[in-house]
């Protein structure tokens, strides 16, 4: 057998399910990973991978050879790391997603890490797309709401409800609503292909679909929209909160509750997680826990 090197080459095959894909991960030419792959095979004597034209998926052999090796290569990084934190450093690269509202929470965090350890690369790419952690090779994702992926490890790290609001020159022209229903008559700001908003009606949850000819993927445009008059918005308080300070915006319906969801961290399916990875997620929930309007609406 080859090294550990070759090892982490198979797991990367493995997991992203394609040569090409593996590759740009590891800064490593396709010929090379194809042949580190065939080596392995020849030298085990038995097939690792059934091949097709949309990629590569582990045979049976393949399935039980990766979770060893994860293994293995798990228990060489917590070595590793264990040495390594005791002199305070952490090296290597650290790629991350996380939606673009949270650019303003996250991009800071992420500065004082950079200052605190100057060998660690920090790739960070904020995107409402759905980006896939294996194939497009994420180190964590950050995402608001129930995340989906059962294959990956998931851990919520902060609690959260929507508030709404609107700006003081639209409810002066078009009324303060006073109960849900009257968000019906209303211009309402809402993400495209969101659903009816929810609130707390005494013992009883009242879903209200939102009527308004406004939709964008971005809280920071239904932020934007709604400040300049256009309509009532409800976006994740934590986005809200330095505009309803300022005054630029009105919480509204504050006596009727959004229903609480949470903020995801997701990271790929590895026995253990690196401690670059560990060390943000704790940062996260710091941070988190000490903010503003994360939990129920924003004070005012």
């Amino acid at each position: 057998m080859s090294g550990f090197e070759d090892m982490r080459c198979f797991v990367e095959v493995a997991n992203s399910g394609g040569v090409n894909r593996a590759a740009s991960r590891l800064g490593l030419s396709k010929s090379i990973v194809s042949r580190r792959i065939s080596a392995m095979e020849e030298d085990l004597g038995v097939q690792l991978f059934t091949r097709s034209t949309r990629g590569v998926v582990p045979t049976e052999a393949g399935q039980e050879f990766r979770m060893r090796c994860e293994r293995i290569l798990s228990e060489v990084a917590e070595a590793r790391e264990a040495v390594i934190g005791k002199g305070g450093d952490l090296t290597g690269q650290l790629r991350l997603t996380a939606p673009q509202s949270m650019d303003k929470v996250v991009a800071p965090l992420l500065g004082v890490i950079a200052k605190q350890y100057p060998r660690l690369q920090i790739d960070a790419v904020f995107t409402d797309r759905i980006v896939d952690l294996v194939g497009e090779g994420f180190d964590l994702a950050i995402r608001i709401g129930e995340p989906r992926e059962a294959s990956l490890i998931g851990r919520k790290i902060a609690p959260i409800r929507a508030v709404l609001f609107a700006s003081p020159a639209y409810l002066e022209r078009e009324g303060v609503p006073q109960v849900p229903a009257d968000l019906e008559n209303h211009q309402c700001i809402s993400y495209t292909g969101g659903g009816d908003w929810r609130f707390r009606v005494g013992r009883r949850w009242v879903s209200i679909r939102p009527q308004g000819r406004l939709r964008t993927d971005s809280g920071e445009t239904i932020l934007q929209w709604a400040s300049a008059g256009l309509g009532i918005g409800n976006v994740p308080a934590f986005l809200a909160a330095r505009h309803l300070e300022r005054g630029d915006l009105v919480p509204l319906l504050t006596e009727f509750p959004s229903p609480e969801y949470g903020i995801y961290t997701l990271r790929p399916p590895n026995p253990r997680a690196p401690a670059k990875v560990t060390l943000l997620i704790e940062a996260l929930i710091e941070e988190l826990k000490n903010g503003k309007g994360l939990v129920g609406q924003v004070d005012t």
